[in-house]
């Protein structure tokens, strides 16, 4: 596995050399190659803005971002995103990571489908999701060279055939617990491979919510309806 592309390096600690291990052991092909890219884009997007991050904090946070998606978490009714960020937050408890450490990650990875909170965040919350944009959707394509691209692509294969791919693994990392794509983009995942999803309807919940129903109930200390 290349370690170092165009002036980033995958970190050569101990908590890395693990962390790569597990995910490895655990996620597809699929995931694992888009993770470390995200790793790769993040990082590399950081250099050029001039962005002092923790490489180690950045890649723990790419490896463990769609960890949600996988098996392990076929029970889970959170989200994905929160299963990424527990499990990354015990991983690095495990090994004395500090609090501190250990929050910042947990943040990257939780916020990682979030938009326009992340970016005004640590650096390494900001260039996870910024990293994943990258490799997912393209946003910032034109901020890599073709040089940069390629060198990426080459080392970490991003399939002809990824964009199916990778929404088939938000798909089936999501189908069991719809409820929790609300707030975020992976409803429309939901919506293009369930003809019969039905996204919540904020207005909705408000106007069918229990102050329409019960308008003029009074505080705490009132027992009655007016």
């Amino acid at each position: 596995m290349p370690a170092r592309l165009e002036g980033v390096s995958i970190p050569e600690s101990k908590i890395a050399r693990e962390v790569t291990e597990f995910i490895r052991d655990t996620e597809s092909d699929l995931l694992f190659n888009h993770s470390v890219r995200v790793y790769f884009w993040g990082a590399m997007a950081g250099n050029k803005k001039g962005i002092i991050f923790d490489p180690e904090l950045l890649y723990t946070a790419c490896m463990f971002h769609d960890l949600g998606l996988t098996e392990l978490y076929g029970g889970s009714q959170l989200r994905f995103e929160v299963d990424g960020a527990n499990a990354a937050a015990d991983f690095l408890r495990s090994r004395g990571i500090a609090p501190e450490q250990t929050e910042i990650v947990w943040n990257a990875v939780a916020l990682h489908t979030t938009p326009g909170i992340p970016e005004f965040m640590r650096p390494e919350i900001a260039l996870v999701q910024a990293g994943a944009g990258m490799d997912v959707v393209g946003r910032g394509f034109d901020e890599f060279s073709p040089t940069e691209r390629e060198a990426v692509i080459e080392a970490y294969p991003r399939e002809a055939a990824f964009a199916e791919g990778i929404v088939d693994a938000f798909y089936d990392g999501m189908k069991h617990r719809p409820q929790t794509t609300f707030g975020t983009f992976n409803d429309d995942i939901l919506a293009f491979k369930d003809p019969a999803f039905e996204r919540v309807d904020i207005c909705k919940a408000i106007f069918s919510s229990r102050w329409k129903l019960d308008p003029h109930r009074c505080g705490h200390d009132c027992d009655h309806a007016h």
